[in-house]
């Protein structure tokens, strides 16, 4: 079975880590969505996401590391490492995904699009912490898993381009998942979204650091923003601009920070993270 698996070509070996993964997680979902009274395609609140969400994504890691043990590879071979190099691309992937999300919002709050509610309290320091640790580990899992083994596996038989394109779209599709009817108005988004976390990789020499800082940085604003309630939309803004339902991924504001954030990337990354 496993000289199999080291022999397979790459869309066998993506296909058997997606089959092993559901597999091994159903077992677990099953159960936990019973006692929380939820099936598809019943809309699927943050309660009841979050221990559905952690059942997956903690059998991942442990996956990919015995897939990597297999074929005689390690993490350093997905793009992860300890070293202080990555701590420091993280962090700048994590200030430029903060500072983008901020300047999008603000651009609307200028145009009378949204109305701000900050009020720092204990209550926002313990939701900026948690879900600051939250975007950490989902967009580490996330990176790891797109844009470390599976563009891995896309890369060694196809162009780095089609790699993107394809992993990105698996990424985007996968999200259906957990909400289709809110997942899909923003399918463009989060398709576009995987292919600025691909150049990411590809600016930083192969290493996942400035993605996952990047897709931490998303993660951690939003959310922020979301369980805190820091803003409203005052109904003046189109929905196609704003994005529907209140996602910026929905919407071309979404599509702008994106495309501000990989310009910003092509342009300086190169340039900058191999002196790091």
């Amino acid at each position: 079975m496993l000289v199999f698996y080291t022999e397979a070509t790459a869309p066998v070996k993506i296909i058997a880590f997606f089959l092993a993964w559901l597999a091994c997680w159903l077992p677990i979902a099953i159960p936990i969505a019973y006692a929380l009274k939820w099936y598809p395609p019943k809309p699927l609140g943050a309660a009841q996401k979050i221990p559905l969400l952690a059942s997956l994504y903690l059998i991942a890691p442990l996956l990919l590391w015995g897939i990597a043990r297999v074929e005689g590879l390690s993490f350093l071979d997905y793009g992860i490492s300890g070293d202080l190099t990555f701590l420091i691309s993280l962090g700048i992937g994590l200030a430029i995904g903060v500072i983008s999300i901020i300047v999008v919002f603000a651009i609307e709050s200028i145009f009378g699009w949204i109305n701000w509610h900050w009020q720092p309290d204990r209550k926002l320091w313990k939701t900026l912490l948690i879900t600051l640790l939250l975007g950490l580990w989902v967009s580490s899992t996330e990176e790891l898993i797109f844009r470390g083994f599976l563009l891995n596996e896309l890369q060694s038989s196809y162009s780095l381009w089609l790699g993107a394109v394809v992993s990105s779209l698996i990424f985007a599709l996968l999200h259906l998942v957990w909400e289709i009817e809110e997942t899909l108005p923003q399918l463009p988004g989060l398709f576009l979204l995987g292919l600025v976390l691909v150049l990411a990789r590809w600016v930083n020499n192969g290493n996942l650091s400035l993605a996952i800082g990047l897709h931490a940085g998303w993660i951690w604003t939003l959310s922020t923003i979301d369980t805190a309630q820091l803003i409203s939309y005052t109904g003046k803004g189109s929905a196609w601009f704003t994005g529907k339902n209140g996602k910026p991924l929905a919407g071309a504001a979404g599509m702008f920070c994106l495309l501000i954030t990989a310009v910003i990337l092509f342009y300086f990354g190169r340039e900058f993270f191999p002196l790091l």
